[in-house]
């Protein structure tokens, strides 16, 4: 056997290494973390945070790894344990914010699932929005709405420095209104429920305090417009208010779908699909019930992110295509034989396959529910998809408590 057949074939037999790797040899992050998104999903939180250790896997997966298992501490309402978590995770994104060469050399030759995972742009966004639950639920106001201007700065960058489609998150503003109000800050809790209303005008009974303080602030105009609303009097001494944050269903998950680019190239490029519907929630306390209303979709929110990088994904699939072309001619070069070309350009381009990664124990979409009641302790009662639960509450005078909770 010549010295160029044995080049040609140990190119070969790299290219069926490959595609070993990336096919049979180890599942990736989405296939290998299953059960322990069945288990927080079945509220097992124990059992998922064990089940997530055990298949946390590669460094290149590290980043999703403290995503899920900072939204898992959230939702068992161990808020203090998913700040440290979510805070590195926080960190590590910032940290790998910039392109790898030797990543890129990698990626070329073999799938986008090969690189370390970095993080949606929305997911980043995630981060500072559960961080500000986190902290309010903990009562500490000042550090939430630390959080929460993040998220108007980072969007802004975004915006104006990126040139990138976004807007603002209903629920950050919002929250940021609530956390104002909370702090008797009610030019800035103004300001922030203003910014949601035009976000989603669709708040209904939630656009309450929006015309409630546009009365005691002077902004008689803006009352005149949303008069329809709630009871927008003021809040007694002998009142305060609750605010239900329900994080509702799964969020969409990444599917493989296929693009034609020339007549015989065929591109997987990753897209959104739905898990399902989240329903409304229905929240009672103090003899009054109200519907909980969508505020935020992080479904369409994702798709939004996730479209705006189609066309720089296929022109990186186009580029790719192009290196291994490359390779398997020059293995057929080498070794004088198109059939090893041939099958080297086979193997490689059956690594072609679209990143399918995402952080998919965030909820679908953020619903918000508004009560206010007497001076007191109080029971909220949350029910959902056939499922009831009761959560104690404590109303301070004029004072906003907030309760957040996961719903599947």
């Amino acid at each position: 056997m010549t010295s160029q057949r044995l080049i040609g074939r140990g190119l070969a037999a790299a290219a069926l290494a490959c595609l070993c790797g990336a096919f049979g040899c180890a599942s990736d992050y989405v296939a290998r973390t299953r059960p322990a998104r069945a288990a927080y999903e079945a509220y097992r939180p124990d059992e998922a945070l064990q089940r997530l250790e055990e298949s946390r896997g590669p460094e290149k997966d590290r980043l999703l790894y403290l995503l899920d298992k900072g939204m898992v501490l959230h939702a068992a309402g161990k808020y203090t344990e998913s700040l440290g978590v979510l805070a590195e995770a926080d960190r590590l994104s910032q940290d790998l914010d910039f392109t790898s060469i030797g990543e890129e050399t990698a990626a070329a030759l073999t799938s986008e699932r090969e690189r370390t995972y970095r993080g949606e742009d929305f997911e980043k966004l995630m981060i500072s929005v559960l961080q500000a639950l986190n902290f309010a639920e903990l009562g500490q106001d000042e550090d939430a709405l630390v959080e929460v201007r993040r998220v108007d700065e980072r969007l802004r960058k975004m915006v104006v420095e990126e040139k990138k489609p976004y807007e603002q998150l209903a629920i950050a503003r919002y929250l940021g209104g609530v956390l104002y109000e909370d702090q008797g800050d009610l030019d800035a809790a103004f300001i922030d429920y203003e910014a949601a209303y035009r976000l989603q005008p669709k708040l209904g009974p939630l656009a309450e305090p929006l015309v409630r303080l546009a009365r005691q602030t002077g902004r008689e105009e803006l009352v005149r417009e949303l008069l329809g609303a709630a009871d927008a009097r003021p809040i007694g001494p002998g009142e305060g208010q609750v605010v239900v944050v329900i994080e509702a269903g799964r969020s969409p998950e990444k599917e493989s779908l296929r693009h034609k680019v020339a007549a015989a190239q065929i591109i997987d490029i990753p897209h959104y699909r739905d898990r399902g519907t989240a329903l409304p929630a229905l929240v009672v306390a103090g003899g009054r019930s109200v519907t909980a209303v969508g505020v935020t979709s992080l479904s369409d929110v994702a798709k939004i992110h996730l479209d705006d990088r189609v066309g720089r994904l296929l022109a990186k699939a186009l580029v790719q295509t192009g290196v291994k072309a490359g390779v398997a001619a020059a293995v057929a070069s080498e070794t004088k034989s198109e059939g090893l070309g041939a099958l080297t350009f086979l193997l490689l381009s059956q690594l072609n396959q679209a990143d399918l990664r995402s952080w998919l124990s965030l909820p679908a979409e953020f619903q918000l529910a508004r009560l206010r009641l007497p001076v007191g302790k109080h029971k909220v009662t949350v029910e959902t998809g056939g499922m009831r639960t009761e959560h104690p509450v404590e109303i301070r005078p004029r004072r906003v408590s907030v309760l957040v909770l996961r719903r599947y």
